[in-house]
């Protein structure tokens, strides 16, 4: 069984906040319902559009293996069902920054680069406790 390393229904308060820079990308800002995490990503809207109100599920995990074993890191056209079957909009990255954070009312920053789409995450540190620094994750999107 793979295990979500996060998941929470997260809903766009922002679009493009900064200005629209690339015509197929734009950068989203939403913020989780459950767990109270504020995110930034960079996402190729010509394949997969979000809109200010739309609430979609995140998942990041570290493998897309249903029985949890790690990625090889190589596709294979197998056929294999799959973690990604269950979602609409799937990258893979790497986390290349975490903030140290401590004391209360301290948020941890983490940094994912999706080969150049971009993702910050702001939340409890008690909840980043799976993540470490140059770890390779999936984020899985559907809407909700």
């Amino acid at each position: 069984m793979v295990e979500y390393l996060l998941e929470d229904i997260f809903r766009v308060e922002k679009v493009d906040p900064d200005g629209k820079k690339f015509d197929k990308v734009s950068r989203i800002e939403a913020t989780s319902e459950r767990l109270g995490w504020y995110m930034q990503l960079d996402v190729n809207t010509e394949l997969y559009p979000l809109h200010v109100g739309e609430k979609f599920m995140m998942v990041l995990a570290a493998t897309l293996n249903l029985d949890g074993t790690p990625d090889s890191g190589y596709f294979t056209q197998g056929g294999r069902k799959s973690l990604a079957d269950k979602f609409e909009y799937v990258m893979h990255g790497k986390l290349y920054r975490i903030s140290d954070a401590s004391g209360p009312n301290v948020k941890v920053e983490m940094c994912v680069s999706f080969g150049g789409l971009l993702m910050l995450l702001k939340g409890d540190p008690s909840d980043a406790q799976k993540f470490e620094l140059d770890q390779r994750l999936f984020i899985l999107i559907r809407k909700v």
